[in-house]
This record gives C-alpha cells, structure tokens and sequence, in this order.
C-alpha cells in the first residue's frame, strides 16, 4: 500500500506493506503517487520513506518465482522506470531510510538526491552477488550515480551490510539520525529546498543523470 501524506510543500510517499517488495501492484502505486506529486503546481519536495524494520526489500522474488509468464511480463523494465524516475524527478528528493533497504530497496533509496538513514538499526545491502542474481546495466547505473566508486565496488562484490553510520562514511548516505527523527529530518531537508526552480532542476538532473536515466527507460515529463 502506497499513501501520500502532505506537510506542507512536502508530499511524503509512505510504502506500507510489511517489507514493501515490488510486485505489479507496489510499483504501479509508486508510479501513481510520483505522477500525483509531479503534477502539484508550484514549490514542491518529495520524501520516501517505509514503516517498522523496513525501508523496502526489493523485488518480491516470491511473486515473480510464482507469476505466469504473462504475469510478469514487462514487470523489471517498470521496475527500471521507476528507478529513472525517481533519479530524475523534477523536484528535490529525499529517502527517510528507517530500516532495511536491501538490493532494489537500496537502489530506490541511491535513486533520492539526498539520504537520511536511521543510525541504530537496519542495513543498506546490494546483496545479488549472493543471490546468484548479476544487477542489470539499469540497477547499476542508478547507484552509482550517488554513491562512491570505490563503495559500489565493495557492495557490489562483497554484498556488504552498511549500517547507517558505516553508510555515512562510506558516502551512500548524506545523515544518519535517531529512529524517531528519520522521517522529521528528511521532511525538513526536503522543506528547505522546495522553492527551487523545478525546470532548472529537471535540467541539472538531465545533465547529471541523463545516460543513466535513459538506460532506465525513464523520459522526463512536463511539469504542467
């Protein structure tokens, strides 16, 4: 389940479904609240954030282990859209990291301009060189055009768990914070930069993330 929550100029996108896996309905949730915030006029921040022990564990390998073919078709290319989306949103962006945010939980969370991550608990993990499941060419581009070269390297071929604090030194998260101060501190970064000239913004990112954005299949959008 996927609910908006306005504070202010900032629309918080709460993910809550226990460990908020992707299947068919949690992406087309997420795509819905990204089109509903990107179509708000004037200032405007957006903050994901998810409930309890998880941020989001990623793809739903059960449901897709289980889904007809005919089920599932299509389904990682909107995976991958999602990802470029958020990359590229024509708005300032913040993860409130409050648990776990494992493989395409770390990438949706690596996709966000800025990061706050809870300190005490919860890991950010690329864990697929465990799995036996190689990022695609999209997954990659999305991470790296955030965190450290040398720190992908190291999750990508170890499948580290970072704490939040070992994020922050390690360059994937930007804060780290008490449990009960996540979310409160990413709405305030976000409220900060909200009156932000949301066309240059669309630019900057274009020319910052616009290789990665494209290989995701994502295109930018009007803001009108």
């Amino acid at each position: 389940m996927i609910e908006l929550e306005q504070r202010g100029d900032v629309y918080v996108m709460h993910m809550r479904n226990g460990e908020n896996r992707y299947n068919w309905d949690s992406i087309r949730g997420l795509h819905t609240a990204l089109d509903q915030v990107e179509a708000v006029e004037g200032p405007v921040a957006l903050v994901t954030t998810g409930e309890g022990k998880f941020f989001s564990n990623g793809l739903d390998l059960d449901w897709l282990l289980a889904a007809a073919a005919d089920e599932s078709d299509g389904f990682l290319p909107e995976v991958h859209r999602l990802l470029g989306r958020v990359l590229g949103f024509p708005a300032v962006t913040v993860a409130a990291v409050n648990g776990h945010a494992f493989a395409g939980g770390g990438m949706l969370a690596s996709a966000h301009d800025y990061v706050v991550m809870r300190e005490d608990r919860g890991y950010w993990c690329l864990p697929e060189v465990d799995l036996g499941l190689p990022l695609t060419p999209g997954m990659y581009a999305v991470v790296a055009a955030h965190v450290p070269r040398q720190t992908m390297h190291d999750a990508a071929l170890t499948g580290r768990r970072y704490s939040g604090p070992e994020a922050l030194d390690a360059g994937i998260v930007d804060e780290v914070a008490a449990e009960e101060g996540v979310l409160d501190r990413a709405v305030e970064l976000a409220a900060a930069l909200a009156d932000k000239d949301r066309e240059v913004i669309r630019e900057h990112k274009r020319l910052l993330y616009g290789d990665a954005i494209n290989l995701l299949g994502a295109s930018f959008r009007s803001a009108d």
